[in-house]
């Protein structure tokens, strides 16, 4: 994939939920990118590393996570094409948690430094920006509530809704099925349970006619049954400028 490409990603997601003018996307075309290739399960930026780049996500999927001393893994947020999960790292120097690949990704990599002369150059775009890591602070209160208050089959189904809505503004979703690559493991540590309490969850689903996953692909089977369990309301992603 080229750099043009990856730059076009992230256009394509800004367009839609910050109503960025004309002017600011040809600014953020002419951004220098490095573009490189990681496998999947490979850490990107590392709790405690000092990063001098922001990453921009392509092709494939990344999690936020953080472990504890024992090992134990929480992930904290799945992201996918055009997001940059580590935009914080522009300002909050040392990191606090670990950004890992998903799946194999074309990531893009864009300096800080370059990144600080456009803020200060285009102040729309810092402004969009800012826009973007508060919505990413909506999301995590949101997931707060999700691995805190509901029960289990709810927190997956919510994980899903949240997902497929994602998703569906880049493109990437069908109403009924999507790209959702977690292994059992992976998602006992995105919604708190062990992988033996996912896997009992996902039959649960499967069984009561509510979501199948397979092979990394979710297909909704009841809209009304999937819509009811995940209490799913999507405005706290803010997908509209005007909201």
């Amino acid at each position: 994939m080229s750099s043009d490409a990856i730059r076009a990603a992230l256009v394509q997601r800004l367009r839609i939920s910050s109503g960025i003018s004309d002017e600011d996307v040809s600014a953020i075309l002419a951004l220098p990118i490095s573009v490189k290739q990681y496998a999947a399960e490979r850490s990107v930026v590392s709790d405690g590393q000092r990063a001098t780049d922001c990453c921009l996500i392509a092709e494939g999927f990344c999690v936020r996570s953080k472990t504890i001393a024992d090992g134990r893994r929480q992930i904290l947020s799945i992201h996918i094409p055009g997001e940059i999960p580590d935009l914080m790292s522009l300002f909050l120097h040392v990191m606090d948690h670990d950004l890992v690949t998903l799946t194999p990704c074309t990531l893009g990599f864009i300096s800080h430094e370059t990144l600080r002369k456009l803020h200060f150059r285009r102040p729309n775009v810092a402004e969009i920006f800012w826009r973007d890591t508060l919505i990413d602070a909506a999301m995590f209160r949101e997931w707060i509530v999700n691995v805190g208050q509901r029960p289990a089959p709810a927190r997956l189904a919510h994980v899903m809704a949240e997902l497929r809505e994602r998703l569906k503004i880049i493109g990437r979703a069908q109403t009924n099925s999507f790209e959702m690559p977690l292994t059992q493991e992976q998602i006992g540590e995105a919604i708190g349970i062990t992988a033996v309490h996912a896997n009992r969850v996902i039959r649960q689903l499967r069984e009561d006619g509510v979501v199948d996953l397979h092979r990394g692909r979710v297909t909704v089977l009841d809209e009304a049954k999937f819509q009811e369990l995940a209490d799913f309301d999507n405005r706290y992603l803010h997908q509209s400028p005007a909201t």
